[in-house]
């Protein structure tokens, strides 16, 4: 920006760092910091200057303003919506009005005409750098002001007027006495940094780890189209990405979950570069919205920028990220430390589960892992903040930071517009509050008064229900869990929760079911997608709105298949996870969308064509095609050789030869880059002739809910006789325990991923005193059937 004179009142970004947060503020001491250090080293940075807090100080003691402030905010309750915001009003108005000393003036004039470099339409961002901000033990984000697309030396002296008066918004004042800060302390910095043409490209906000879980293994992106103003505010619902670290740091394809949002809008510069914010938000081309907003290369290079970040900061950061539409180029345009999840307290579990269940009325995304109930309270604009009491459910558009004073009353928030990145949602986690963001109707589905239960503590997608639900609170230390003689592995179907399961003691995934994934990120059959063109015009129509984003319909089913599986696998690597490859039943395969094209009717659909039946058969094989090229992708390809392939339902030991012989036809050679083969042992005659089975397997996997049905004769999809299927019968545990000696004689892997060690810890007693290796439990029941086997041990 060629070489402004330093003086008492601006500074160039490239001569301040990160040990200058009282000069410049936090958020201008990180990007000088990245100037400086990280250029070398691939991170961009716009360049650009900063006054000084040093400047903001002086204009308010100079000008006797200092005095009128804080004689006023001495008397101030912030409690008091109306009281705090008349005070707001009143001082920001003070500065508005007050001229700046002349000596300011004169540096910023200097340091703008260097940027500028003859460029006089040069566009600039104005933003504001609280001396007490962005640092690692409180989030300050979005408490002052931004103004984007400025233009001209009298619009930036306004600019940076306001972002002046900003430090006085309600919010900030709110937040700071709700954080302990006294305002005395508090400076601001104006930065003043060249525009990256994001209006023409692509811009959001990502976090070096889960913004949910904590989990720090992954890069988290969010994205849409524009300035990036919209994602911070909670105005659009963005693109989602996630990224495994270690895969992208071995040069692999490393991105683990693609989530399409609607970006239904996106802000642009405005006709006229103005003194106050002088851009537009205008609707998004249909076509735009059902792309995403950056490319997979895009957001691998987003990462490595992230990771040179969060190494030279040695913490977990908060980066906002721009793509220029002129020059194709990404730039990091700001960077804080992440100060929520990284402050968690692992050792100590803290788990949510509803004890009961109700009609749901609206769903979002969600954020919290937590539950909150209460009446509805629709808020259409601050006028009405008063109206929210203590336990209230907060309902609105959007929530943006000015709604700071009452958010932390609420029980928890629901907003129309917004993804897991906005302002709205980072509070939301910061007071600890579950919130949905991005439900599209909340305020017309839901009505005022109206008692409901929020739960942020089923996955990605948070429920909205009827009614005050009871639910349970459940803490558990995970400093010193007691040794026991077997190894305790989980049930993980749902990706959306492989961050958060992760976190509890494990030894990896017992059973992860490829069914749930094809069920809940698919939803379409195979054969409508591997026959596309040939599908009537109703059924391809819902067949494009769910593969919007993905180059065509195979590649959309393959992909969510690797995405799913590779997030569970990235979660717990690098232990073991065993995925079970597709057990879905005739009924429910016609369930999926075009199912009924190709399903046959069944009598009995739980002992018809399901497992390795239908994968060699003439009629699927074309379809079990395509796990295999999804699997052989995970493994080969992402390098997560942790997964290890489950084949359900064997029936004979002919089928057990020729699905393995088709496994490899597919390039999954049994043993070749450490793969194991594991078969479901749950069928009688498997336990029966368990020898012969396990020449074609490298172990088993007990799936107890099948075995005992078939032991008992009883259909376990039957009311009328459910009070007879206990996995515990004598004769259900003589199949057992003739299977777990056979992979004991043979010195093969032997565990359990049934339902009932989760049901009976008496039956896990068991299976412990058998000799069996592992027991696969759902993650709900790990910590008590734990504990549980541990006390009976010891005793």
């Amino acid at each position: 920006m060629g070489d402004p004179a330093l003086t008492d009142y601006v500074l160039a970004l490239q001569t301040v760092g990160a040990n200058d947060v009282e000069i410049v503020g936090g958020k201008n001491a990180s990007l000088g910091e990245m100037i400086s250090n990280l250029s070398n080293a691939g991170v961009s940075v716009p360049g650009g200057f900063a006054t000084t807090a040093d400047a903001y100080r002086e204009f308010l003691e100079n000008s006797g303003l200092n005095q009128r402030i804080h004689d006023l905010l001495d008397e101030l309750d912030v409690e008091d919506v109306n009281a705090l915001a008349d005070a707001g009003a009143k001082i920001r108005s003070w500065i508005m009005d007050q001229p700046f000393q002349p000596e300011l003036e004169q540096a910023i004039q200097t340091a703008f005409s260097a940027l500028q470099d003859g460029n006089d339409n040069l566009a600039v961002a104005v933003r504001s750098s609280a001396t007490a901000e962005d640092l690692p033990d409180a989030s300050f984000a979005g408490q002052q002001e931004t103004f984007l697309n400025i233009r001209g030396f009298d619009n930036v002296i306004h600019a940076v007027k306001e972002v002046f008066a900003s430090l006085f918004n309600d919010r900030a004042i709110a937040y700071r006495v709700h954080q302990g800060f006294d305002h005395r302390l508090v400076a601001l910095s104006a930065g003043i940094q060249r525009m990256v043409r994001s209006e023409t490209g692509a811009a959001g906000v990502l976090f070096t780890l889960d913004t949910e879980s904590g989990f720090r293994d992954v890069v988290f992106i969010t994205g849409a189209y524009g300035l990036g103003e919209t994602v911070v505010q909670g105005a659009v619902n963005p693109d989602e990405f996630y990224v495994h670290k270690p895969t992208l740091e071995a040069k692999r394809p490393a991105i683990l979950r693609r989530n399409l949002g609607s970006k239904a809008i996106k802000m642009v510069y405005g006709a006229e570069a103005c003194a106050g914010r002088s851009v537009d938000t205008v609707d998004v081309d249909e076509a735009d919205r059902l792309r995403f907003c950056i490319t997979d290369a895009e957001v691998e290079e987003l990462s490595r920028q992230a990771l040179i970040i969060e190494r030279h900061y040695g913490r977990p950061m908060d980066v906002e990220w721009a793509r220029d539409g002129d020059d194709g180029q990404l730039y990091i345009v700001q960077a804080r430390p992440e100060t929520v999840k990284s402050r968690s307290h692992a050792a100590t579990m803290e788990r949510y589960l509803l004890k009961e269940r109700g009609s749901v009325l609206v769903e979002g995304r969600s954020i919290g892992q937590r539950i909150g109930s209460g009446p509805v309270k629709i808020i259409n604009d601050l006028s009405q903040m008063d109206r929210v009491q203590p336990g209230d459910v907060l309902v609105t558009d959007m929530t943006d930071p000015d709604w700071e004073p009452i958010m932390k009353r609420a029980s928890a928030i629901v907003t129309d517009r917004g993804g897991r990145t906005c302002h709205a949602a980072i509070i939301a986690r910061e007071l600890g509050i579950p919130a949905v963001v991005g439900c599209g109707d909340a305020t017309d589905k839901l009505s005022d008064g109206q008692p409901v239960t929020v739960s942020c503590a089923e996955g990605d997608t948070g429920l909205i229900y009827e009614g005050q639900l009871s639910f349970d609170i459940r803490k558990n230390s995970v400093d010193s869990m007691p040794e026991l003689p077997f190894k305790i592995m989980m049930n993980v179907g749902n990706p959306d929760r492989a961050f958060d399961f992760q976190a509890i003691p494990n030894e990896g995934v017992g059973l992860a079911r490829l069914e749930f994934i094809i069920n809940r990120m698919i939803g379409v059959h195979p054969k409508a997608l591997l026959n596309y063109e040939a599908l009537p015009a109703d059924i391809k129509a819902n067949v494009d709105s769910r593969i919007a984003g993905y180059p065509d319909p195979v590649e959309f089913y393959v992909e969510k298949l690797v995405e799913g599986v590779s997030t569970i696998a990235a979660a717990f690597a690098p232990k073991k996870v065993i995925v079970r490859l597709s057990d879905f039943k005739s009924n429910e395969y016609a369930n999926l969308v075009g199912g009924r094209l190709y399903e046959p009717e069944e009598e009995n659909p739980m002992l018809g064509f399901r497992g390795a039946s239908r994968y060699i058969s003439d009629s699927f094989r074309d379809c079990f095609a395509l796990e295999c090229r999804a699997m052989k992708r995970v493994r080969d390809e992402m390098g997560l050789t942790n997964v290890e392939l489950m084949v359900p339902f064997v029936r004979t030991v002919g089928e057990a030869k020729r699905v393995v012989e088709l496994l490899e036809e597919q390039g999954l050679k049994r043993g070749e880059n450490g793969l194991r083969l594991i078969m479901m042992c749950e069928l009688p005659a498997n336990a029966l002739l368990a020898e012969q089975f396990l020449e074609y397997f490298d172990g088993f996997s007990i799936g107890s809910n099948d075995m005992t049905q078939l032991t008992l004769g009883l259909d376990r999809d039957s009311g009328i006789i459910a009070h007879l299927f206990d996995e515990r019968n004598e004769a259900v545990k003589a199949l057992l325990a003739n299977a777990i000696a056979a992979c004991k004689k043979a010195d093969k892997y032997i565990g359990i991923c049934g339902q009932g060690p989760s049901d009976h810890p008496d039956l896990a007693k068991w299976l412990m005193e058998q000799g069996i290796d592992t027991v696969s439990l759902n993650p709900d029941s790990v910590m008590e059937t734990w504990f549980y086997l541990a006390d009976k041990e010891l005793a």
